[in-house]
């Protein structure tokens, strides 16, 4: 990868955040344009292209699709499960093979790849510059000649067009927990920070706060690291993540009539497809992965009230079904379930204190009678209850500079950035600049299924395609 001059000829860009989405725009981008640019990508990371998901080094996290489902190039959806197969990876991890053939390589793995396709793409086109920057974007100005970052190691940076490609912010502890522990030592508030389970003794009992895939990542392990104590893993609903049924295409059912207009009209639809897909002997995965493939069309079709009662009150449900569990990790479930070793409890927290050293938990089962307790003493308590993407914004310096500048907003659903329909970011006096963009998750409020691959891959295309022609009627730089 080479390394941008400030003074490079052609727009400059920047990308704040080099995780998948950051790196896949440039990947993208740098295929895409047809005139010099430079780009810099704004990114703490000593790798592009990990962020959150792939960055991490236990070889217990695999990816939860098979490794041809992870597609990044709509126009050649296996590239990545070729790679895998024909590279080292596969000598170093055979277990990712699983009994019907399919590849669910490691996170890291993936991560690896995504590297290697974006050095290879800026090595291909030697007429654009690219650099990483290891450091963090502090704060994100406008002016009339673009915008000025500030970075955290006190250098700053010019660029005329920015995109946002900001990662998953960490679980935020909820305020029971902080209140009656505090910091402590013996609560591991994230558990996607490096080594953070070494901290858990292989005799450890452990209370988890969640139930679903990072619950799943933290048993596998915690297992594969020889841990033998008691794990207690609780949720408002105690669902877990589904595993796959073999692996279907999607049925071609949904799309074939018009998009249910309410959240009511969506679940008689997708139950009533369902049943005709039992009736058939197929299993219920391809018409939840027919509903992902339209998306988009079916989120905008439903009115804003719709899309908020949808998530108020079906999102838990559709999580578990859409977000599907790799058969490695699911087999660990299994096993520890079955060994009496893993409990999955619908519970409610109701408090938390110090006891002789332990930690002690009082739950409210779901569907206990009226005033029935439980009480569980534990060693560890882990917070899985997902990333806190309400305070996405305030936890990120950069977007929170923007915000305070009235440039940036949350979406009326508390889901990510507010953003039109082709990504431009809404300020708070409702206009748009073409010039700064959201990449990424947390645009998904305009889009709905936003959060794994294809969507993500094509949602960076979609902002490189756009820059791409921005680029090409921008003046030179002088």
């Amino acid at each position: 990868m080479t390394s941008a001059p400030e003074s490079a000829v052609g727009p400059r860009i920047a990308v704040v955040g080099g995780g998948f989405s950051g790196a896949v725009f440039a990947v993208q981008l740098l295929h895409k344009a047809v005139r010099p640019f430079s780009i810099t990508v704004i990114e703490p990371r000593d790798n592009l292209g990990a962020g959150v998901a792939y960055g991490t080094s236990d070889p217990a996290h695999r990816i939860n699709v098979p490794a041809s489902r992870m597609i990044v190039f709509p126009e050649d959806p296996t590239d990545f499960d070729r790679w895998f197969r024909g590279s080292p990876e596969l000598d170093a991890d055979p277990d990712a093979i699983w009994h019907d053939g399919h590849a669910y390589p490691s996170r890291a793995a993936f991560g690896r790849y995504i590297a290697g396709l974006l050095a290879s793409a800026a090595a291909s086109r030697p007429d654009r510059t690219i650099s990483h920057r290891r450091t963090a974007a502090t704060s994100v100005r406008r002016h009339a000649g673009g915008y000025t970052i500030d970075l955290g190691d006190g250098s700053r940076l010019e660029a005329d067009l920015v995109v946002l490609a900001v990662s998953h912010p960490p679980p935020a502890v909820p305020g029971i927990v902080s209140a009656a522990l505090g910091e402590a030592a013996d609560v591991i508030a994230n558990p996607w920070r490096r080594d953070a389970l070494t901290a858990v003794d292989a005799d450890d009992d452990v209370l988890i706060m969640g139930t679903g895939l990072t619950m799943a990542d933290v048993v596998a392990s915690l297992t594969l690291r020889g841990h033998r104590g008691k794990i207690v893993a609780f949720s408002r609903r105690g669902l877990l993540s589904r595993g796959h049924a073999g692996f279907t295409n999607p049925y071609p059912w949904f799309g074939e009539n018009s998009p249910p207009l309410s959240a009511l009209a969506l679940v008689r639809r997708l139950r009533s497809l369902i049943e005709e897909a039992a009736r058939q002997g197929l299993p219920w995965q391809g018409v939840i992965d027919d509903v992902r493939a339209h998306g988009r069309r079916v989120w905008r079709a439903l009115p804003p009230a719709e899309r908020a009662r949808l998530l108020r009150h079906l999102r838990p449900f559709w999580d578990v079904h859409r977000y599907r569990i790799a058969p490695q990790v699911e087999t660990v479930i299994q096993q520890r379930q079955e060994n009496g070793s893993l409990r999955v409890l619908a519970a409610s927290l109701q408090s938390l204190d110090r006891q002789d050293g332990k930690i002690g938990a009082t739950l409210r089962p779901r569907h206990a009678a009226a005033g029935v307790l439980e009480t569980i003493v534990v060693d560890k308590v882990i917070v899985t209850t997902g990333p806190a993407h309400g305070d996405v914004i305030s936890g990120n310096p950069a977007l929170a500079s923007l915000a305070k500048a009235g440039l940036l907003s949350a979406d009326p659903l508390g889901l990510g950035i507010a953003v039109n329909a082709v990504s431009e970011v809404i300020a708070a006096d409702g206009s748009t600049a073409e010039t700064l963009l959201v990449a990424g998750p947390l645009a998904r409020e305009q889009y709905g299924e936003l959060m794994g691959l294809p969507q993500v891959s094509a949602h960076a295309l979609e902002i490189a395609e756009k820059v791409a022609a921005w680029l090409a009627v921008t003046p030179p730089v002088s």
